[in-house]
């Protein structure tokens, strides 16, 4: 997996509204190439696939892009300009061996790839994966969004 150049930050923590992880996601997109891996953490409801979404319609440059959640598919591929885009939802997968049929590692070698529930992915998500945790926060629209892992190019108003 290609690595950033630049050392990560710091985690860092802000409590966003869905118009502030769209920002977020635009940001983040700015600097992901092919061999990145996003790795979403938090509960059913936490905002994963709201993130993704946004993440994915900022990578492709089209905010209209039809995103369906791969919970049952498990895949998704998008083909962007900047390269190939993979987001998998491993909500249902119980045993980290299932990945090698969804082409896991190729994925992870060579693309943008988008992870739900990487905890189901084992030990498999490489080193250098950058980690974002999401958390209802104290309004319903409101998220508590913890990165780690993120490069030093970030850019974040």
């Amino acid at each position: 997996m290609p690595k950033v150049a630049e050392p990560a930050t710091p985690p860092l923590t802000l409590t966003l509204d869905e118009a502030g992880l769209e920002r977020l996601a635009a940001a983040l997109g700015r600097v992901l190439k092919p061999g990145c891996c996003i790795a979403l953490w938090g509960d059913l409801g936490a905002g994963k696939t709201t993130f993704a979404r946004a993440l994915i319609r900022a990578l492709l440059a089209d905010p209209a892009h039809e995103v369906p959640s791969p919970t049952f598919a498990l895949r998704q591929d998008y083909a962007s300009a900047r390269g190939a885009i993979v987001h998998f939802d491993l909500y249902r997968v119980t045993d980290p061996s299932e990945l090698e049929e969804l082409g896991f590692d190729e994925a992870m070698a060579s693309a943008i790839t988008l992870v739900e529930w990487p905890d189901r992915a084992g030990t498999l998500l490489p080193p250098g994966c950058i980690t974002i945790a999401l958390a209802t926060a104290t309004s319903a629209d409101a998220r508590t969004v913890t990165l780690s892992g993120l490069p030093a190019a970030l850019e974040w108003p």
